[in-house]
């Protein structure tokens, strides 16, 4: 099989790989390139190509259905967040995240309060031992809770990157112990690794402690600030094992070796030193993706240097197309759902990028006479060559590109892989020399601070940031069609052919874009979007009009999890949304506000509908100064004062305020104080609670009667059994229900009584816990429901 054949079987695998989730878009991209092949002679290639394509995707569409199965057996055994005890085995290389061990453990079965969860049960877990490692057999008490997932309409699926990783369950350790130690090669990595963590803690400058272990053990534990200034300034590359680590730490070794072997001469004689070397350069190879934390991007170098040293033992020369298309098939191979797995793909895409591009690029450069122009020149093509390739998987993971990012990367990859990796790479070996340890540890933390200055200084240049919509499947299938059929033909094309081809991808990208900014601003239509953000409310209303509205923003108190931008954000991004006509706070309560403030921090809003406004009427000073903030950037803030009594008019669709009215009343709860929302547009209307409960249900049912019919009823209070009262249901007569509930809540929302309420009613009911995202759309005559887990 020739390099570009074995490249294009892995490509192929990878591309089945994603047709499970974008069946239609991937097949459509495969099939101009599949017909170029044909039409090159390549019968039997094209025959193995589309294997290859059914391959990938029969895998990938079981790995993941089987995920799914286990996913929903373990949330439904074991329920509400509880206490478990069990006995289990670490699977995976511990880490640290935030000065706590995390362990990956299997268990056979779990003893949750007296209900049992069957296994195998991978398990995420927080606060283990420093000591553990792979193959220790412990037992285990532990808090636990099922996995969350965002999954809401219009955005990836997050079930596929969450089957690659195959956790269940997670929480925290509660006590632990050790029955048995593990033992083998995988135990006496992970042993290294806790001394190579250890050391780099101890010795290193407290700032860049965490820079280092990213960069020797893989471990993704930077502050927020420092994750940032990466991500935005295109750095994040230089603390993620890569080519560049196995370059350094296997090949520089392999060629020590292959020095060191030459000069015994007895030796040189009989066997070829160069051959031996590789050989030993195969298991250091993977040895070292394992101690690195064995991330996609580590194993799929590893995978690829492997390959080189295999054919150098073979006595034949490397090919590189031939060793990144060997990467591609073991990495298929080996997870099924490789395509889901990021830190795999932008390295393929960025080894991918430099082996075609940076060639023909680098000769340009090197006609340039002045030295250090040409050297400027030479380093520009190299990041361009990588990044290009990466910039439409970037675009889907930010929200903007950084020009400065070409020459931050000018700037701070000498310092990162010519210094800082050399540096804490040499750093591990020296613990018997405390020392000089320290003179290293010194430099390594040195040149990591210079690098982290240079992301830092190019993240905060916000007009070299260039905003970029986040590219859907059609894009994504486009430019990967024309990039096929490029790269296919590029030999044989003009100048002006390429061109033209360009000229065509660009209308294409144009048209499609044009496409998705209609399917974000509907008009004409009403449409309520209940968005997953787990245990909150957070809906969007997209008016007729084309006006948006934000009703709340979900929000955990004490989590590092943040749904407005985890969830919000994003949609707001794919569908193309840059500012918010209506922001609306039904009330305080953390699990509706946080979400919110990050988002209008973030996106700008005309106005802020809430029901408590002053520090008079029962606001915190906390939620008056920013309320006070708002005001002072442009923000209109309305309270009911301002909003009751009339009809707020969008189009053709009508927004009013039904409570609390003529204001917030005292001695209640923020609950009962709720803003309470009705969208009528046409003959549908929609009923939008917040988190009332029987109080303000029951100065609902007296102050307007039948005037509160609507086909869609967001229940409130997340389904709890002190909302949607037998009277109030019957008024509004809803034909659904609409239910925003987490799977890791700790009230029982939904509470049954409460179901079974809605179920004697007739009730269709649609539950965000357990369908994702809710989508109600009508023209005023017809109406239609969808559901993440029921997609168009």
């Amino acid at each position: 099989m020739s390099p570009s054949a074995l490249l294009i079987v892995g490509l192929s695998l990878l591309a089945g790989s994603l047709a499970a989730s974008s069946p239609l878009p991937v097949l459509l991209a495969c099939a101009p390139i599949l017909v170029c092949l044909l039409r090159r002679g390549e019968g039997r290639l094209v025959l193995a190509a589309l294997g290859c394509l059914v391959l990938g995707l029969a895998r990938a569409s079981l790995a993941v259905d089987r995920f799914e199965v286990r996913r929903v057996m373990a949330r439904d055994a074991l329920g509400a967040p509880a206490r478990c005890a069990g006995e289990g085995v670490i699977v995976a290389s511990p880490t640290l995240v935030r000065d706590a061990v995390q362990l990956q453990v299997e268990f056979e079965q779990l003893d949750c309060e007296g209900h049992r969860v069957n296994g195998p049960i991978l398990t995420r877990l927080y606060g283990g031992s420093n000591h553990a490692g792979r193959g220790d057999r412990l037992r285990a008490v532990m808090q636990l809770a099922p996995l969350r997932l965002f999954r809401n309409a219009d955005l990836p699926n997050p079930v596929y990157a969450a089957a690659v990783r195959g956790v269940l369950l997670s929480g925290s350790v509660l006590a632990m112990e050790v029955v048995a130690t593990g033992h083998g090669w995988r135990r006496v990595v992970d042993r290294a690794r806790e001394h190579a963590r250890s050391r780099i803690v101890a010795t290193f400058s407290p700032a860049a402690a965490a820079l280092g272990r990213a960069l020797v053990l893989g471990e993704n534990d930077l502050s927020d600030e420092d994750g940032d200034a990466f991500r935005r300034s295109g750095l994040a590359h230089l603390l993620a094992v890569s080519g560049t680590h196995l370059v350094f730490a296997v090949v520089a070794l392999v060629r020590a070796l292959s020095w060191a072997l030459a000069r015994i001469e007895r030796l040189a004689a009989t066997v070829d030193a160069g051959r031996l070397s590789a050989a030993a350069g195969v298991g250091l190879a993977l040895l070292y993706a394992d101690f690195a934390g064995g991330s996609g991007s580590a194993w799929r170098a590893a995978w690829m240097l492997t390959a080189g040293f295999t054919v150098r033992v073979l006595g034949r020369h490397p090919d590189a197309h031939c060793a990144l298309g060997a990467s591609l098939v073991t990495g298929s191979v080996v997870e099924p759902l490789a395509a889901f797995d990021v830190s795999f793909v932008l390295s393929a895409l960025a080894t991918g990028g430099l082996l075609v591009f940076n060639a023909p690029l680098a000769t340009r450069a090197r006609c340039i006479r002045h030295v250090p122009l040409r050297l400027l020149a030479l380093s520009l093509t190299a990041t361009t060559s990588a990044m290009v390739p990466c910039a439409p998987l970037l675009a889907l993971l930010g929200p903007t590109l950084s020009i400065a990012g070409l020459f931050a990367n000018v700037l701070a990859a000498p310092v990162g892989e010519t210094a800082a990796l050399p540096l804490c790479l040499a750093h591990t070996l020296l613990w018997f020399w405390p020392g000089l340890e320290r003179g290293v540890a010194l430099a390594a933390s040195g040149a990591l601070l210079v690098v982290r200055q240079v992301a830092q200084f190019s993240a905060a240049l916000g007009w070299a940031a260039v905003t970029v919509p986040p590219p859907g499947a059609w894009h994504l299938a486009l430019l990967g069609t024309c990039a096929g059929l490029l790269l296919l033909t590029r030999s044989s094309l003009r100048r002006g052919q390429v061109a033209l081809c360009l000229v065509a991808a660009a209308l294409g990208l144009a048209a499609i874009e044009i496409g998705a900014v209609c399917a974000g601003r509907p008009r004409a239509l009403l449409r309520v979007t209940v968005v997953d953000v787990a245990q909150g409310d957070a809906l969007l209303v997209d008016l007729p009009d084309g006006s948006l509205m934000l009703i709340d923003g979900g929000g955990f108190v004490g989590s590092p999890v943040d749904p407005g931008r985890a969830a919000i954000l994003p949609l707001l991004r794919a569908r193309r949304r840059d500012r918010i006509d209506v922001a609306v706070l039904t009330h305080a309560h953390p699990d509706h506000l946080i979400g919110l403030r990050t988002v209008l921090g973030q996106v700008k809003a005309t106005e802020l509908w809430t029901s408590i406004v002053t520090e008079r009427q029962g606001a915190t000073r906390d939620l008056a100064e920013w309320l006070a903030d708002l005001r002072r950037s442009g923000v209109r803030v309305l309270g009911p004062g301002q909003l009751c009594n009339r009809p707020h008019t969008f189009g053709h669709a009508s927004v009013r305020v039904l409570g609390p009215c003529p204001g917030p009343g005292d001695g209640r709860g923020l609950n009962d104080n709720s803003l309470v929302l009705q969208v009528r547009f046409g003959r549908r209307a929609a009923l939008l609670p917040g988190d009332a409960e029987r109080l303000e249900e029951s100065e609902l049912v007296r102050a307007y009667g039948s005037g509160l019919k609507a086909d869609l009823l967001k229940a409130g209070h997340h389904g709890s059994r002190t909302s949607t009262s037998p009277e109030f249901l019957s008024l509004v007569r809803p034909s659904t229900v609409v239910i925003s509930s987490g799977v890791r809540n700790r009230f029982g929302h939904p509470h049954a009584l409460t179901l079974d309420r809605l179920t004697r009613a007739g009730v269709s009911v649609a539950r965000t816990d357990r369908m994702g995202s809710v989508v109600w759309q009508t023209d005023g005559e017809s109406v239609s429901v969808r559901t993440f887990s029921e997609p168009r």
